[in-house]
């Protein structure tokens, strides 16, 4: 799985909603899009997608722990500059150092300090250890 990562204000740059950071054009979020798609269908007919798919901004979520036995729910946004899950794509392919290499493809190389994490969908409890 290769996970993808914004914050509230990632997204309020594509929207036009309000952030230290200067709103993104409408032409650069759809080259951001068009980039994505690029990169899915490439996987898409290689036969290595399994899926994709986006989250929506952290406004919209909630996080939920758990204190002194109680649920506690927290509604985002959280802090606007902390990290969140902002989709994922998971590939299906001959080794770990393939996916790496996809996973290469969707960091923006004029973005310092972007990055995407990859890691292993584990089939059962087995696959856990080390």
């Amino acid at each position: 799985m290769i996970m993808l990562y914004g914050s509230q204000q990632d997204y309020d740059m594509m929207t036009g909603g309000p952030s230290d950071k200067p709103a993104m054009s409408a032409e650069q979020v759809a080259e951001m899009h068009a980039h994505m798609e690029k990169v899915h269908q490439a996987l898409a007919e290689s036969g290595e997608l399994v899926d994709a798919r986006g989250l929506t901004a952290p406004v919209h979520a909630r996080r939920v722990q758990v204190d002194g036995g109680l649920p506690v729910v927290t509604d985002g946004p959280y802090p606007e500059t902390q990290e969140v899950l902002a989709g994922y794509t998971i590939v299906e392919c001959a080794s770990f150092d393939r996916a790496t290499e996809i996973a290469a493809g969707f960091v923006n190389p004029d973005a310092p300090g972007e990055y995407v994490d990859v890691r292993p969908v584990v089939d059962g409890i087995e696959d856990l250890a080390g």
